[in-house]
């Protein structure tokens, strides 16, 4: 008798799965994809150039349960850059990003409308000024001479391997 419970909650479970496999279509109309496994999406295809000569120059991806799309045509970058902007202009929404982002309220991770463009508006008249530019060109200065003189202190005879990475992203306190 238990077998035949078990056997019916399996059957129940292939029947509701197969349901929603059949009766769910996500994702209409998009450009072709390689299978993507169940947790990790496409992550296990490393070559992005191969698939793009099996499926085209702009085909669908997974980068785990997030879908992606890969342009890998200049003709058809331009035109989503350049003709297509603003319905491309939106970005990705998270739980983190709106918890981090003060409700995707930040330049960055608005969405695209009128508060973005008054953020944007805002940052080049405020932040990004030639006035604005020029008062910070001693600092400016100052810290170039400081990154020359920390990498003419390492040279010695022949080649030597130097970490800018860590050199431009320090505090400047090492």
């Amino acid at each position: 008798m238990e077998l035949s419970y078990y056997n019916s909650l399996l059957l129940l479970f292939v029947v509701f799965i197969t349901c929603y496999k059949l009766f769910t279509k996500r994702f209409k109309n998009l450009p072709p994809s390689p299978p993507p496994l169940p947790l990790i999406g496409n992550l296990h295809h490393l070559k992005p150039p191969a698939l793009s000569q099996k499926y085209g120059p702009i085909f669908s991806f997974r980068f785990g349960s997030q879908l992606s799309m890969v342009i890998s045509s200049a003709s058809l970058a331009e035109e989503c850059f350049t003709k297509n902007d603003i319905v491309l202009a939106n970005r990705f929404r998270s739980p983190k990003t709106k918890h981090l982002t003060y409700n995707n309220t930040v330049v960055i991770t608005s969405p695209y409308g009128d508060h973005w463009l008054n953020l944007c508006r805002i940052c080049f008249l405020e932040i990004l000024s030639t006035q604005r530019l020029n008062s910070f060109m001693g600092i400016r200065r100052d810290e170039t001479a400081r990154l020359i003189r920390s990498l003419s202190q390492g040279l010695g005879e022949g080649f030597t391997r130097v970490e800018v990475r860590l050199k431009l992203m320090s505090d400047g306190k090492s």
